[in-house]
């Protein structure tokens, strides 16, 4: 066993005699020794429940042979983090949770790890640790949130968020802004809607590194949940046993799949930042224009909020991810062959089926006949741009206007709500990318303030967009203005031309013109001096590139 490297032998007996000290005797370091890696804190509701899914996942290991020793991991609440400096460390935390459990993990020899996260850049971050180490792992998450209720209608955080800009607008009293804030969130589990936790829980199952349910199983629904985690303790056993690796499953046709699932689901735009660092981690080869390639045959067959009305609670009852993969084979974008960490994709949905058509659609019938996610390019975005085209409104997929530029997300903020930006404007958000957040901070307050006031603008930036975000909104736009791409050169009452069908995105200047901006622009000032994003901010990659660090 792998673990023999700190249990065995004559010059590990300083070893044994530390895991006597935690109560390990001889009989549980004969087992293969299990690492537990729970993302629990008292500061996201995704994550206060996970003690529990941490416990049944360590029953399950002691039930099939196995010793399991449970290890923490950080996490950062997306939601609390936004409209603030604060949000310029969740994206640059993955990283932290990559190298801390490769770290943990690596010190102390374990056998297999049973990965347990449940929000934004946790999931990711275990995925790119097991894809790192390549130790046998499986992935057990925390489960989504119910959906809210306010006026008998569904509602979830990011109905919160534009209600913020209905209050600056006018459109509502204080006191019913407090009324939705009490209903919003309901309890434990990652936020209601196909928000970027979501949708890496559900292409968690479709990358094969997670069991059926994994995404869409509700965190309330306790037995369900408690019984999906014992059996990923006894798949981390089977997998140790027969020596089957993260690299293994995160194979290219895995990744295919997963961007098919993308694609049908309309998932958040941050999926492709992440999907592409997990595959980097893995070795596998993958591009931002394989998502649009993959998109152009992929009907669009679920539209959950914030696209649509329907919730996680809904895609589960639907028949869950399962059902989705099974009905997106006809068109031959899933390669049932796929390895998973229990069987091949084909055995996992062979019994699956739509159990609710008005949340499942079929591909004949489907919402659009591609995908949910294109990729942008033009002379505003020479590597990729990225956006959530089924987020978009029909009458703004194509859409012309005067730039409102701006170099920070706090000045787009105060414009918006000071009635500076009008109808018709492209609002620019620069100097927030990987480097020049640095972090590529997630822009749904001015997304959603702009929802809520009703304004017909368009929106493009360096940063993302939160899974919560709705509308013409044009993210990742590489290169960012920091490393001299020509966001950095757009001046106000600049043409910008946004083609999401034709897959364009330009701004009406000249080359020569271009050209001439560029040799007279100097960088910026970074907006940090000291602490972990300073370093960060020097080894971070484009965003076409997943934004990892090298």
């Amino acid at each position: 066993m792998r673990s023999d490297i700190v249990k065995k032998g004559s010059t590990r007996a300083a070893h044994r005699t530390l895991f006597y000290a935690m109560g390990f005797g001889p009989e549980e370091l004969k087992k293969p020794l299990i690492g537990i890696v729970n993302s629990f804190n008292e500061i996201i509701p995704g994550h206060m429940h996970l003690r529990e899914i941490a416990e049944a996942a360590k029953q399950g290991v002691l039930a099939a042979g196995g010793t399991p020793m449970e290890f923490p991991a950080i996490g950062i609440c997306d939601g609390i983090a936004m409209g603030h400096d604060g949000m310029k460390f969740p994206l640059a935390s993955r990283e932290l949770i990559a190298d801390s459990i490769e770290s943990v993990a690596t010190a102390h020899g374990f056998d297999g790890l049973v990965l347990i996260p449940n929000c934004d850049k946790i999931v990711p971050g275990m995925l790119m640790a097991a894809a790192r180490l390549n130790i046998p792992s499986v992935v057990v998450s925390g489960g989504p949130m119910l959906a809210g209720r306010h006026q008998g209608k569904d509602i979830s955080v990011s109905n919160l968020f534009e209600a913020a800009g209905r209050f600056e607008a006018g459109k509502i009293s204080a006191e019913e802004l407090e009324d939705l804030e009490a209903s919003g969130c309901p309890g434990c589990g990652s936020c209601a809607g196909l928000f970027t936790a979501n949708s890496m829980n559900c292409l968690t199952e479709v990358l094969g590194m997670g069991l059926p349910g994994n995404g869409t199983i509700p965190a309330v629904y306790n037995g369900q949940r408690r019984l999906l985690a014992k059996k990923a303790g006894k798949v981390i056993l089977d997998l140790v046993a027969n020596d089957i690796k993260p690299r293994d499953i995160l194979t290219p046709a895995a990744f295919h799949n997963a961007i098919a699932v993308d694609m049908g689901i309309g998932g958040s735009s941050n999926t492709v930042l992440h999907l592409l660092a997990i595959a980097h981690e893995a070795g596998v080869a993958l591009a931002p224009e394989t998502f649009d390639q993959i998109s152009a045959k992929t009907p669009y067959i679920a539209k959950l909020s914030p696209a649509g009305s329907h919730h996680l609670q809904d895609l589960n009852e639907a028949g869950g991810i399962s059902a989705v993969i099974k009905e997106l084979a006809k068109k031959n974008v899933i390669d049932l062959n796929a390895r998973t960490v229990d069987g091949t994709m084909g055995q996992r949905v062979a019994q699956a089926a739509i159990l609710r058509p008005d949340v499942i659609r079929t591909v004949e019938d489907p919402y659009m006949n591609k995908g949910g996610i294109a990729i942008l390019k033009g002379n505003l975005a020479p590597d990729t741009a990225v956006v959530k085209e089924s987020a978009v409104a029909p009458d703004m997929l194509n859409f012309t206007g005067p730039a409102k530029c701006f170099d920070s997300e706090e000045d787009a903020i105060d414009a918006i709500i000071a009635k500076k930006v009008q109808n018709g404007d492209v609002v620019v958000i620069r100097y927030e990318g990987p480097k020049g957040g640095p972090g590529m901070r997630e822009m749904l307050n001015p997304t959603a303030v702009i929802a809520g006031m009703g304004l017909k603008v368009a929106l493009l930036t360096d940063g993302r967009f939160s899974g919560a975000t709705r509308g013409a909104c044009i993210g990742h736009i590489s290169p960012e203005a920091r490393d001299g791409g020509p966001l950095a050169f757009v001046q106000d009452g600049d043409t910008i031309e946004i083609d999401i069908p034709g897959r364009k995105l330009n701004v009406a200047l000249s080359d020569e013109e271009l050209t001439k901006r560029k040799a007279a622009w100097q960088p910026p000032a970074p907006k940090v001096d000291k602490g972990y994003l300073v370093r960060y901010a020097r080894m971070v990659t484009s965003a076409n590139s997943g934004a990892v660090l090298k």
